[in-house]
């Protein structure tokens, strides 16, 4: 399929689950960065968000029980802590794929992304910086956004698979139970939701704001 079939495709189902729901974040004025000051992130935490936008509701209509709709990791570029994470929607440049992106942490928890997140921690500081690096490959290797959701094609990512597959790759499996079964007009898949990750009981909260 297309990227621009795949557009098509995507929107219409988010536009499907939302049709009622306006976003606004895009109409915010003060855009800035929720992460609170003073807050010192480690290589491997994984960092949650809830965005304001269609596909924010989108995800969380699917995930009843989740608190966030995108996951990222963290890594370390040259002693500077950044946000790998796979995402539709958001180009660096026009003409830009839907990839893996590499980010500053104040664009991941940008307000015009982000209206809450969370930052949660794994307790073997190894494995964690080992899953990090993992990510830091896949994004060096410019693996694209996997539009089916096919956790089984390790050949492109989303978000959730992104960070399932480099935590795995690092030798610690954060989630165990087995995916979701989604049956859209437009996308039938078996899925990982953040939520997965959240409830694997296998990271530590360190800070919610």
């Amino acid at each position: 399929m297309g990227k621009s079939q795949w557009h098509m495709r995507h929107v219409l189902t988010i536009l499907m689950l939302t049709f009622a729901m306006v976003s606004c974040t895009s109409h915010r004025k003060d855009i800035h960065c929720i992460l609170p000051d003073g807050v010192i992130l480690h290589t491997g935490d994984v960092v949650f968000r809830l965005g304001g936008g269609l596909e924010s509701h989108a995800v969380l209509s699917l995930d009843v029980h989740g608190k966030y709709s995108h996951v990222g990791i963290v890594v370390d570029t040259m002693g500077r802590k950044m946000i790998v994470h796979a995402v539709p929607g958001e180009p660096d440049f026009e003409g830009d794929l839907d990839r893996v992106k590499l980010d500053d942490v104040s664009r991941f928890f940008s307000s015009l992304y982000a209206n809450r997140g969370e930052v949660m921690r794994m307790s073997d500081s190894v494995v964690a910086g080992n899953a990090a690096q993992k990510a830091l490959e896949l994004f060096r290797r410019n693996v694209l956004f996997d539009d089916d959701y096919d956790v089984g094609d390790t050949t492109r990512m989303y978000c959730t698979e992104l960070v399932m597959y480099a935590y795995s790759r690092a030798g610690e499996e954060l989630v165990t139970v087995s995916p979701h079964h989604i049956s859209l007009p437009l996308l039938s898949a078996d899925v990982y939701y953040p939520s997965d990750i959240y409830e694997s009981g296998k990271l530590k909260s360190i800070i919610q704001f």
